[in-house]
């Protein structure tokens, strides 16, 4: 008989992307996180739209495993910014 036992998965960190845009009138930060296109959140401030975008990735994570779908992967390392100056016409 084979003395193996089932064990856990290892668990580890994963570092994902958090994208806040600011609305308009300042009222509140939308939190974008590409990883999990369908989740969004905000918050009245950044620490907390941060904060509701641990929860939501948490939530996700945690339903993904539970149907056994893939769990993204952490892309923090995939960040790319850039900026373009354009000119605009005269009024």
């Amino acid at each position: 008989m084979n003395s193996f036992r089932k064990t856990e998965h290892l668990r580890m960190d994963a570092t994902y992307r958090v994208i806040l845009e600011p609305e308009p009138d300042g009222s509140a930060f939308n939190a974008i996180i590409p990883a999990f296109p369908t989740a969004h959140t905000f918050g009245a401030t950044q620490e907390e739209a941060l904060a509701n975008a641990r929860e939501v990735i948490e939530l996700e994570i945690e339903d993904r495993a539970a149907q056994g779908e893939p769990i993204p992967e952490g892309d923090i390392d995939r960040v790319l910014i850039g900026s373009i100056t354009v000119k605009l016409p005269a009024a």
